[in-house]
């Protein structure tokens, strides 16, 4: 009973215009899916991923991106393709006529409609309309509208008249500018797959055309490519499925379902599942398996989904539907349905349960709370469990449950799109109520489409001997504008005639042509090179710190000297006294410059990076001499005692070694030994150091000599080795 009041309040939610829906659901969907093509269906403000077999009704819009294709198919058993970077909108959908605009991108159109109904297709620049079987397509380049006819005739019209597009002929046509009629072109790649299509579904006469009604003849196509059709005892010939099955396959299994128009459709992930599960029942035959049992003619209704529902408080379960059971959905659907949005349902006694519930696998039961998102959770209980507790008499649901959908569960799949494959603003921007207002259907072939009850006039034709390609634009019409009638639309993406000239510039300076601006002229405003060689010489000496760095770049000069009347003139004397001061030591300082290794790292200190070079490596003996600085220069630069300590870290034997060789080959006494006055005494830290240091001997070389006068550089040496030295 808590059921049924249930059922009760969710019907008087869902009941307005579902019936006017469900009509429509049925009109036409997506036969064929490439890429990630998306949808905007009318009841909601958001796209989102295409499914194949996807209902698509009036007000919906369609985006494909690039590496993208669909293919439309109507029940009347006409064909709309689009190609890549085409944006659809559906404006009116009925059971003979349609009407389509296209703002954008490339369509291709198999026509096959009843007796009495039209195809109108409308383009920002022009509308085109088709009575009769047709094969044409429409493309749209620089807001120009190209209408190319394969077989019969179609007539299109712009605001200066009408025209009909015979066989073989392509017409191009602006809003507002005569009409170009030339024959067509070598096929390109759009028109290519098409045709290898066509060659597909219209080659040959269909076994299915025998056993289906007339209403479902459209679809013979997917029942031949997908299995077979048999006869079964008690209904005639079935059609069992034999592509994309399994043991443990049964129908309403491989899909979902989505809230479209005001109830839940089923989306089947079979590529056949468009008629068998929105037509006619089913039943599980031994020895064949399940058959989908065909409407009688006359009696063909579109359903979202023929199933029996089941509801509980934590399960959503439904089973297929068998021959003569009775479906409960919210319209009309045919016979041995009922339209629960003009009864009381509490009133609704089921006296038996569905047949199917007793095969295997034909239950689908789902949780409750997941039902709705779109990505429902399947759940797997016994078959006793689901005969005895689930699928009880008292538990059959009047219709679909009555459980509101999230925003997933409105779309017909929840696959991401990337962002870059998103429609862009000029798509996202249409609205299809206003192109309904501005372009109407119009049924009556005498009348205007675009001057709306006036018959209109013919179109002024330019004729063009040399075969077009559809979507490649005339750049002849720009020079049909009649005069004194400006474009209203889009102004500046037409040029007028005046404008062509525009284009030239850029073609001269890449040729160079003769008599216009020659490369002599270019080539020196091109070349960025020469600018750049000469500005680092000028901005090389702003600044006190590019002095500093130049310093220590001396070595290396190939710019020469500064030029005039810049600031680096200052440098030459520091220049000197760097160039000098190794050329001309002070006399007697010789020694001691050598002695203190804190000399290396205190002269580069006041010079850039670049004299830093001779610190690295202390066994260089007789490369730091010619660095001492000149006595003018030498107090300024001796550093305060805290950096000495750096001298006792390195072995006093690797300082006394350069002092050898130069005083051997010279023959000079030992002089050198005794220290000056006061110039050894302000390069010795009394702290660091002993008496003995500072003449050039270690301590321990001095109590083994025995204060002798020899100035040898061995140092650390045992008593025994001095003794044989000596």
């Amino acid at each position: 009973m808590k059921i049924l009041k249930a059922v009760a309040v969710a019907v008087a939610l869902f009941l307005a215009p579902v019936d006017a829906f469900s009509r429509e659901l049925g009109l036409m969907h997506i036969s064929l899916l490439e890429g990630d093509v998306q949808i905007k269906m009318a009841e909601t403000d958001d796209w989102g991923a295409a499914a194949l077999n996807g209902p698509v009704r009036e007000g919906d819009q369609l985006w494909i991106p690039q590496s993208s294709m669909v293919e439309l198919l109507l029940n009347s058993g006409s064909y709309i393709r689009l190609d890549a970077d085409s944006a659809l909108q559906i404006l009116s959908l009925d059971k003979d006529s349609s009407q389509f605009h296209l703002s954008q991108g490339h369509i291709y159109i198999y026509n096959n409609p009843p007796p009495g109904g039209v195809l109108q297709v409308d383009t920002p620049d022009a509308s085109t309309r088709v009575f009769h079987k047709a094969v044409f397509r429409i493309d749209m380049s620089d807001h120009f509208t190209d209408v190319a006819v394969y077989e019969g005739f179609v007539e299109t019209e712009n605001l200066e008249g009408r025209t009909r597009v015979n066989t073989g002929q392509m017409v191009s046509l602006a809003q507002d500018t005569d009409g170009e009629v030339a024959p067509m072109g070598s096929p390109d790649a759009w028109e290519r797959w098409n045709k290898e299509r066509n060659d597909r579904v219209f080659a040959r006469e269909y076994e299915s055309s025998r056993y289906l009604p007339p209403e479902l003849r459209p679809y013979a196509h997917d029942f031949d490519t997908g299995g077979r059709w048999v006869q079964v005892p008690d209904y005639g010939y079935a059609w069992t499925p034999t592509v994309t099955i399994g043991a443990s396959w049964a129908p309403y299994r491989r899909g979902r379902w989505s809230w479209i128009g005001g109830d839940y459709v089923w989306i089947s992930a079979d590529p056949w599942g468009w008629a068998p599960y929105h037509y006619g029942r089913w039943v599980f035959i031994a020895r064949t398996g399940w058959c989908w049992v065909p409407p009688m003619a006359g009696d063909v209704y579109w359903g979202p989904g023929f199933v029996g529902w089941v509801g509980t408080d934590d399960y959503v379960a439904w089973v297929p539907l068998a021959p003569g059971e009775i479906y409960y959905g919210r319209g009309f659907y045919g016979r041995h349905s009922v339209n629960i949005t003009t009864i009381n349902v509490t009133q609704v006694r089921v006296t038996n349960v569905y047949r199917n519930v007793q095969v295997n696998n034909a239950v689908v039961v789902v949780n409750r709370r997941t039902f709705a998102t779109g990505s429902p959770r399947i759940v797997r209980l016994n078959r006793e469990v689901i005969r005895q507790k689930v699928f009880v008499r008292d538990h059959i649901s009047i219709g679909s449950p009555a459980i509101k959908p999230s925003r997933s569960g409105h779309f017909m799949s929840t696959r991401r799109i990337p962002t870059v494959k998103r429609p862009p603003a000029p798509v996202r921007e249409v609205q299809v109520t206003r192109l309904r207002e501005a372009r109407p259907l119009v049924r009556e072939p005498d009348r205007s489409v675009l001057n709306r009850g006036a018959i209109p006039r013919a179109l002024p034709m330019n004729t063009v001997t040399t075969p077009g390609t559809p979507g490649k634009g005339k750049p002849s019409l720009r020079s049909l504008r009649p005069e004194g009638r400006e474009r209203p639309r889009l102004p500046e993406a037409v040029p007028q005639p005046g404008e062509r000239p525009r284009v030239a510039p850029p073609e001269r300076r890449s040729g160079a042509p003769e008599g216009g601006p020659g490369p002599s002229r270019e080539r020196p405003q091109v070349q960025p090179p020469e600018r750049k060689s000469d500005r680092p010489e000028v901005s090389r000496p702003k600044g006190p710190r590019p002095q500093v760095e130049q310093e220590g770049r001396r070595p290396v000069e190939p710019e020469g000297p500064p030029q005039k009347g810049v600031k680096p003139q200052v440098q030459p004397p520091e220049r000197e006294r760097r160039t000098v001061v190794p050329e001309t030591p002070a006399p007697g300082r010789e020694r001691p410059a050598t002695q203190p290794p804190e000399r290396k790292p205190v002269v580069p200190e006041a010079s850039s990076p670049g004299r830093e070079r001779p610190q690295v490596s202390p066994r260089q003996g007789v490369i730091p001499v010619p660095q001492l600085p000149a006595p003018g220069v030498e107090r300024p630069l001796v550093k305060p005692p805290e950096r000495k300590p750096a001298v006792p870290e390195v072995p006093s034997g690797r300082e006394e070694r350069p002092q050898v060789a130069p005083r051997e080959r010279e023959g000079k006494p030992l002089v050198p030994a005794v220290p000056q006055p006061g110039v050894s005494r302000p390069r010795v830290a009394p702290q660091e150091q002993s008496p003995a240091a500072s003449e050039g001997r270690s301590p321990r070389g001095e109590r083994e000599r025995g204060g002798d006068d020899d100035d040898s550089p061995r140092r650390g040496k045992s008593p025994r080795e001095e003794q044989q030295r000596r």
